[in-house]
């Protein structure tokens, strides 16, 4: 476990803005990204009769959708104990293999630095 206080300060407001999306939706999982420029994107998971879409996976398609180029990072705010391998795709599709993804708790500790494959 990582104390969020101990991040990267970018990180962390990642991690902190992954963690307000989850709250103020009230979904299960909230995530954010940011790109090469340093812009960031904030998703909730998606849950549509037509349409389920993770955190993760709508946050990088905000970014797609808004131009981004590549991804620096990703941060995931979950109960989940992992990132699904199609979440960790997406951000691989964007930021390329080894691009960090933070998967943090709900209190915003950090519980694992995975990469993108």
């Amino acid at each position: 476990m990582t104390e969020s206080s101990a991040l990267d300060p970018e990180d962390r407001k990642i991690v902190t803005l992954a963690r307000s999306a989850r709250a103020r939706n009230g979904v299960p999982e909230g995530a954010a990204v940011r790109d090469d420029t340093g812009r960031t994107y904030v998703a909730g998971s998606v849950r549509l009769a037509s349409l389920r879409l993770s955190a993760l996976r709508t946050a990088v398609a905000m970014a797609v959708a808004s131009g981004a180029a590549s991804l620096e990072a990703a941060a995931v705010v979950s109960d989940a104990e992992s990132v699904p391998a199609e979440d960790l795709a997406a951000v691989a599709d964007l930021g390329g293999a080894g691009t960090p993804v933070l998967l943090a708790s709900p209190d915003g500790t950090v519980r694992a630095t995975l990469t993108a494959p």
